[in-house]
């Protein structure tokens, strides 16, 4: 009798195990499929203002730069001056034929005398008529008539006037003078050519007085700002210059697609420099919000952002390692980053990437 009842005790100890090693292997198998089947993720913090050099090439051209043209058809009859020649200001360059005009101005000469003739004969009528008319010896038509005829003649002079200052200021075109002091940098023409209105003929640089100019690319246009330093590295002189941004061109219409930057240099750096020298160009970037809150912003990449109707989330991690979307309200946006104005602290990791489709309450697994 003591000997079933010790082999029953044994029977149900032994099946007591079975069912917790059974239970426990259950255990184990759920938590391995819950980890199995949690999405992975990857996750960042937040970023601020980041400061890094924009690295480009450019020349050294004069500031002051002018193409010498005529605007009257002519023969070039003579050329004062060659490339690399110094030059002052209003000192004769070059000079077109005149002959034609000088024909045109004569004959505009006879009209004028012409036209001078005819009119005092009718001032003379006008005023006969007039004292004529006055005596009631003459009738109102024929002073009318009168009065007519000694319009149409003081017209007909100052239109022959007004033809003799068009000649005149045409000839004075004929005469090309330098606008500015400098030097000859370019003669695209010859004596004996023909020079039509508008073709350069010289091109004339102030001596002295340089900048820099540089071709940006359409992707960093964008954080380039007049006022901007820059560093300006000649590369035939071994020197370096620090110069100040004072003109970005907003249009790359004509220019290839390449937006135009200008870069001053201070006079006092501006010895030895010489127009076409190249150039390696450096200028600090605020990557961030340009005279914005800098290292404060919390930037993040827009890619990261969540879209729900006219909401705006971003999925971070809960204690219980599920995904929690948390919903923020965005600022500006620079490049591909985006500021978060609220909803999300600075240095609190956000999920850039996940391996799967992401809800809230979905378990995670952090890469």
């Amino acid at each position: 009798m003591m000997i079933n009842k010790q082999k029953t005790t044994l029977l149900f100890a032994t099946l007591g195990l079975l069912a917790l090693g059974s239970c426990s292997s259950h255990k184990n198998e759920g938590s391995l499929t819950n980890t199995d089947s949690a999405v992975v993720v990857t996750l960042a913090e937040p970023s601020g203002a980041t400061q890094h050099d924009l690295n480009i090439s450019g020349q050294v051209e004069a500031s002051r730069t002018a193409n010498i043209s005529t605007r009257v058809m002519g023969i070039i009859t003579m050329l004062k001056v060659k490339v690399g020649d110094p030059v002052n200001k209003n000192q004769l360059l070059a000079t077109i034929s005149n002959q034609d005009l000088l024909a045109k101005r004569a004959q505009t000469d006879a009209m004028i005398a012409e036209a001078q003739a005819a009119l005092n004969n009718a001032q003379k009528d006008f005023d006969r008529f007039t004292i004529l008319y006055n005596q009631q010896s003459a009738t109102a038509k024929e002073l009318d008539n009168v009065t007519l005829q000694y319009n149409s003649a003081k017209s007909r002079l100052e239109a022959a006037k007004q033809m003799r200052n068009e000649v005149n200021a045409s000839l004075s075109y004929t005469s090309l003078t330098a606008p500015f002091s400098g030097i000859v940098t370019r003669k695209l023409a010859d004596a004996g050519s023909m020079a039509s209105p508008g073709m350069p003929i010289l091109t004339i640089e102030q001596s002295g007085s340089y900048q820099v100019s540089a071709s940006v690319p359409e992707n960093l246009i964008s954080q380039i700002h007049p006022g901007a330093n820059a560093l300006i590295n000649i590369k035939s002189l071994d020197k370096t210059i620090h110069g100040l941004v004072i003109q970005v061109n907003s249009s790359s219409q004509y220019t290839g697609g390449q937006y135009i930057i200008k870069i001053s240099i201070p006079d006092n750096e501006k010895k030895g420099l010489y127009a076409g020298m190249y150039a390696d160009i450096s200028i600090p970037s605020q990557n961030a919000i340009p005279g914005g809150t800098g290292e404060d912003a919390v930037l993040v990449p827009l890619s990261s952002i969540v879209y729900k109707d006219q909401l705006t989330g971003i999925y971070t991690v809960g204690s219980d390692q599920t995904a929690l979307l948390r919903w923020v309200r965005l600022g500006r946006t620079y490049g591909d980053r985006v500021e978060v104005l609220t909803g999300l602290a600075k240095a609190e990791p956000f999920i850039t990437h996940a391996d799967g489709n992401l809800y809230n309450g979905i378990p995670v697994k952090v890469k």
